[in-house]
């Protein structure tokens, strides 16, 4: 483990209120297009409302490579620090794999983390996906069927409720470990493309890791 992680895992704790419901993820059913997709499939009692990080996993359209390149791997980044500024929530820590992600996320004061994975989801595919070629009116009775979007995500993410400092400890360890583990690189801070080297040197990356947890508030929100 890196050192001084626990430490500073132990003082980041959202305010919880006394009395709250828990609210299931309302898009577990999935049923979204491909094209630009996404559905939360809770395996465990994925619950919003109790202030709970979220880990979140999701995979590229049938795990194919889509985030194979360093060019791609750093259009997510840009795309997930400017969803965490519009939405308002905290990157605990995450990674970019070749073919899918992990996050661990704060409940956004904005939202819900289906709203901001739908949003993250359907950017990062405008921005990666092939454009389409736009065509001439009067040609388009010459086809009988326009040709479907190409899909980027699968259409479901993974979602885990995560409420100790233990749990988030064990997500990061995995998160950081994966590069490694898959012989991408030798060892973790090798691997630009996850909050390792914040932990271990405090150094900046594209997403503001640990950011934000004195201007997030629930006050509004009803519990």
């Amino acid at each position: 483990m890196y050192p001084a992680t626990v430490a500073r895992l132990s003082v980041f704790f959202l305010p919880v209120p006394e009395q709250w419901v828990p609210r299931p993820c309302v898009l577990c059913k999935g049923g979204y297009d491909a094209a630009c997709t996404m559905g939360l499939l809770c395996p465990s009692a994925c619950t919003y409302g109790a202030h709970h990080l979220h880990f979140i996993t999701t995979s590229c359209y049938r795990r194919l490579p889509f985030l194979g390149s360093a060019r791609s791997r750093d259009t997510f980044l840009s795309v997930l620090e400017q969803t965490r500024q519009r939405y308002r929530f905290v990157v605990v820590g995450y990674v970019v794999m070749p073919e899918h992600i992990h996050l661990l996320l704060t409940e956004p004061e904005v939202g819900t983390p289906s709203t901001v994975m739908q949003v993250l989801k359907q950017r990062t595919a405008r921005a990666l996906l092939p454009k389409r070629k736009r065509r001439n009116p009067r040609q388009r009775s010459l086809f009988e069927d326009e040709p479907k979007r190409r899909a980027f995500w699968q259409a479901r993410s993974y979602d885990f409720n995560v409420w100790t400092t233990k749990k988030r400890v064990e997500k990061l360890r995995y998160m950081h470990r994966n590069p490694v583990k898959r012989g991408l690189v030798e060892s973790p801070e090798q691997w630009r493309w996850s909050s390792y080297r914040f932990y271990l040197l405090d150094e900046a990356g594209a997403v503001r890791v640990n950011q934000g947890w004195t201007e997030i508030s629930f006050r509004d929100r009803a519990v």
